[in-house]
């Protein structure tokens, strides 16, 4: 897959509380939308569908 353009959920829109993601050299990005100069974490697909399938069975919820 080629490089992305950082985006965001819709729900994340207005409330002053985003993360971005996007697609660069294979890896899966993410930053904090109010600081883009700050640091960005990267993640492997398959790292990021693991956390994925944690958050869907609400094994973080308790981090709430």
């Amino acid at each position: 897959m080629t490089n992305a353009d950082w985006i965001k959920s819709a729900k994340s829109a207005n409330s002053g509380e985003c993360v971005e993601m996007r697609r660069h050299d294979g890896a899966i990005q993410i930053r904090d939308s109010k600081n883009p100069e700050g640091a960005v974490l990267s993640f492997t697909p398959g790292e990021l569908d693991a956390w994925i399938d944690g958050a869907k069975k609400n094994e973080f919820d308790h981090l709430l």
